[in-house]
């Protein structure tokens, strides 16, 4: 009996060695082909990747000041474009939960304003995805709502303001308050005096870096909250480990409601501020983002739990923007094959 006990010992310890070897084998794997991607392109940035919150791989390269040459640290700000706009739709689905506005819910009962008969028609869920067909307050629809997938930054200011016409607050505010709830405690809305850590971003002309001072010209709803690497993986797990919304509110975001030809993916599938590949919400989920000199993504794997953030603030080859988000790419295609 003891001889048959001890043998089962071993078998049971040597399983779990060859285990944890296996898993160990395969990190160093993944760490040594992202670390072939960084220097086989030019990047400028920081990378995360964590299983949940626990840090597996961190890369840190180049500068935040180029004049001054100032090095890029891990607690560093960078402009997260449209990453911003799940911020948005996770702060109109939180006032849905609570009663306050329903989706289906028109805007003319929110932003009594607008004079153009369209408000009594587009919807909280049409500006959500893109299907509202407003490009002007003072104008007509470019198409009837609901027909037509249109990239709008105007549509998620739009619902910012329902937001603050909702709740006697300010975005800012609003979005602060959420931010403070949840320990994401260096990201911020663009008009907040509060942060610190704020990169220079950089755009490429006639094949070098210049400083471009507009990085925060975008609506903070749409394209201009500021954020950390460790904030927006915090973010992401916070968000698909349903601690910001309920479960039924985050498959909302993460429904197929449009498609659109897109200047990297040809065609991508969008939800409420999150976008995927068609059937890929389980397995790649997430958001590029662009602001003139920043370039960022932030993507979720479901089925091996890992979170991707990369934040770059140098914009190169705008001209081709699969090279601009090449290295995001890569590794976004790296992470997909280990689900």
């Amino acid at each position: 009996m003891r001889l048959i006990i001890g043998v089962l010992i071993f078998l049971i310890s040597y399983s779990c060695q060859t285990e944890t070897t296996h898993k160990t084998d395969n990190n160093n794997e993944l760490k040594t082909t992202i670390d072939s991607i960084i220097s086989n392109n030019e990047f400028n940035g920081v990378i995360v990747i964590a299983k949940d919150t626990l840090l597996l791989y961190s890369k840190i390269i180049g500068y935040s000041d180029f004049e001054n040459e100032t090095k890029i640290e891990l607690n560093d700000q960078f402009v997260i474009g449209s990453i911003s706009k799940q911020i948005t739709a996770v702060l109109i689905l939180r006032a849905y939960e609570k009663g306050s506005l329903k989706l289906e819910d028109t805007i003319d009962k929110y932003l009594t304003d607008i004079q153009q008969s369209w408000a009594k028609e587009v919807t909280i869920h049409h500006l959500l995805t893109h299907m509202h067909g407003i490009v002007a307050l003072d104008k007509p629809l470019e198409f009837q709502q609901g027909t037509q997938f249109q990239y709008s930054q105007l549509g998620y200011d739009l619902l910012a303001q329902i937001l603050e016409s909702v709740t006697n607050k300010s975005f800012q505010e609003l979005s602060q308050t959420l931010f403070t709830l949840y320990n994401l405690n260096n990201t911020f809305h663009p008009e907040s005096d509060a942060y610190k850590n704020l990169v220079k971003g950089y755009v490429e002309e006639n094949e070098s870096l210049e400083f471009t001072p507009n990085s925060l010209r975008n609506y903070a709803a749409a394209g201009s909250f500021i954020s950390t690497a460790e904030d927006l993986i915090k973010w992401n797990y916070l968000l698909h480990s349903n601690q910001l919304l309920k479960s039924e509110s985050l498959e909302l975001m993460k429904t197929r409601y449009a498609t659109r030809n897109h200047p990297i993916f040809n065609t991508i599938e969008y939800g409420y501020g999150l976008l995927f590949k068609n059937g890929e919400q389980n397995i790649q989920i997430g958001a590029l983002g662009y602001a003139p000199g920043f370039v960022s993504a932030a993507y979720y794997y479901p089925k091996s739990q890992l979170n991707l953030v990369v934040l770059e603030n140098t914009a190169r080859t705008l001209n081709d923007f699969t090279e601009t988000f090449k290295v995001h790419i890569e590794l976004m295609n790296l992470l997909e094959k280990e689900h």
